[in-house]
């Protein structure tokens, strides 16, 4: 059977709230389908639901990730003067982006062919296990893919407010629980990651 690979460049802010909402925004501006962006929210009670631009973006993700609930809208992304504004009829989300963490700066040590290649990520899975609670760099996803995250940088959230289906989202927290759309999880601390993610499913 062939397989396919896909690449898709951009970065990834997980952020953890106080009202128990945790928002993970996938800002993708290289992918087979152009630049594009799609969000996956898990509510208090653990209800997870995709929110993608388009039929062909949900098809994919939803063929990836579990979901208990999947919104075709609008979503856009755009840059403030200190981080991010994500706006979907759905969810507002205004995040604070500050500078690299020390991870993050180690990251950036690593020539950037290595670190998004699928073996390096294979090889850096067990520590990023280790280090991170819920976060793999490697994993068997939906539909019998596999999937590799490389990441070469990550930059702490510092703040973030905004609404979830018209209820106010309160402030900043960790990622706690884990979200769990996939085999990996954010960072627990709140971060925006910029990564490389390679999906290898059947041609």
């Amino acid at each position: 059977m062939t397989r396919l690979r896909e690449r898709f460049s951009g970065r990834i802010a997980g952020v953890g709230s106080s009202s128990g909402v945790r928002v993970v925004v996938g800002r993708w501006d290289d992918s087979p389908w152009g630049s594009f962006a799609d969000v996956m929210v898990e509510d208090a009670a653990g209800r997870r639901v995709l929110l993608a631009p388009d039929e062909r973006v949900r098809d994919f993700v939803a063929a990836t990730y579990s979901f208990d609930e999947h919104v075709i809208e609008s979503v856009s992304v755009e840059d403030t003067a200190d981080g991010w504004q994500v706006t979907t009829p759905s969810l507002s989300l205004r995040l604070v982006v500050g500078g690299r963490t020390p991870l993050g700066a180690a990251l950036g040590l690593v020539p950037a062919g290595v670190a998004t290649s699928p073996a390096w990520c294979s090889l850096v899975d067990p520590l990023a296990r280790l280090a991170m609670r819920g976060v793999r760099t490697r994993g068997t996803a939906g539909g019998h893919r596999r999937e590799w995250y490389g990441a070469t940088s990550v930059r702490t959230v510092t703040a973030a407010a905004g609404e979830w289906r018209g209820r106010d989202l309160g402030r900043l927290a960790p990622v706690d629980p884990p979200c769990r759309f996939g085999f990996s999880s954010t960072p627990r601390r709140p971060s925006v990651t910029s990564v490389v993610t390679t999906v290898e499913r059947a041609g």
